[in-house]
C-alpha cells in the first residue's frame, strides 16, 4: 500500500552508498497518482449506487446485476478521450460517453424500459458522482500525501477520469495536495498512451526518470509509466474499482 511506498522514499533519501532499495530508485521530484481505485473508491459498489438512485425513479434491479453490467459496458467502451473536439465541447462529450455506459448497464439488466425519462435519471446520476457522497478515501492515502508533502515532493493526479475529477478532489479535500491534474479527455489520449504521461511531466518541467507513477492498473498505470521511463509502481488494492 501507499505506506509501504513511503518507506521506499525513506530509503532513497538515505545515503546511496549504504542503502540499497528493493528496486533501484532515486528520490522522485514528482509523484503522479491515479485517481479512482488508487486515491479513492466507490462506497459499496457501482451497482449499489446505480440501484439506489434508480429506485428514486421507480426502477429496481439487483445491485450485483447492475455492477456486472456496468463493468462489462465500461470495458467494452472506447477510451475516454475525444480527438478534434473543442475544449468547450469536452464536458458534453464526457457526459454522452458515460450516458452510453449507463444506458447499456440498464439494458443488460433488462430494466431500461422501466424508466419514463432515462436522460433525467442519468443527469442526476452523473451529478452524483461529481460529489463526495459516492466515494471514500482509502485509509493509507492521507498519511502518504501528507508525508510526501513534508518531504517537498511535488504531486500530481494522472487519470483517465473526466473533468468531474476537479470537483471530486475538491469535495474530498484532496485537491490541496496536488499541483497538477492531468486527465485523458483534456489531453486527447488515455493511459497507457505516452502522450498523457508526457503532458503531465511537462507541467512539472520534469524528466521521466525523475518521476514516479502509482496506480492500480497493470496495463494503464504500471506498463504505461515504465514504457517512457517513469518509475511505475503497481498498487494492489484488494478490490480494484475497475478490474483489468
Amino acid at each position: 500500500m501507499l505506506t509501504e511506498i513511503s518507506k521506499l522514499i525513506d530509503l532513497t533519501s538515505a545515503s546511496a552508498a549504504t542503502i540499497t532499495t528493493p528496486v533501484e530508485m532515486q528520490l522522485p521530484k514528482v509523484i503522479f497518482l491515479d485517481a479512482a481505485g488508487t486515491l479513492f473508491g466507490v462506497r459499496g459498489s457501482v451497482g449499489e449506487v446505480y440501484r439506489e438512485l434508480a429506485l428514486r425513479f421507480g426502477v429496481d434491479a439487483p445491485a450485483d446485476v447492475l455492477n456486472k453490467g456496468f463493468f462489462d459496458s465500461f470495458k467494452a467502451a472506447a477510451p475516454p478521450f475525444f480527438q478534434g473536439v473543442e475544449s468547450a465541447d469536452i464536458p458534453n462529450c464526457e457526459f454522452e460517453w458515460w450516458r452510453e455506459i449507463a444506458l447499456h448497464t440498464f439494458q443488460k439488466a433488462e430494466v431500461l424500459n422501466q424508466f419514463s425519462n432515462f436522460t433525467e435519471f442519468f443527469q442526476e446520476l452523473y451529478a452524483h458522482f461529481a460529489t463526495a457522497e459516492p466515494w471514500f478515501i482509502y485509509p493509507d492515502v492521507i498519511p502518504a500525501l501528507e508525508y510526501w508533502h513534508k518531504m517537498g515532493i511535488e504531486m500530481g493526479v494522472l487519470s483517465n477520469f473526466d473533468s468531474r475529477l476537479y470537483k471530486v478532489l475538491q469535495a474530498l479535500e484532496l485537491d490541496q495536495f496536488f499541483t497538477s491534474v492531468t486527465i485523458s479527455s483534456q489531453v486527447g489520449a488515455a493511459k497507457p498512451n505516452e502522450k498523457i504521461f508526457l503532458t503531465a511531466l511537462e507541467k512539472h518541467q520534469c524528466n521521466s526518470y525523475e518521476a514516479w507513477h502509482i496506480g492500480d492498473s497493470l496495463k494503464e498505470d504500471y506498463q504505461g509509466a515504465i514504457a517512457i521511463g517513469l518509475q511505475g509502481i503497481l498498487l494492489n488494492r484488494v478490490e480494484p474499482l475497475f478490474p483489468t
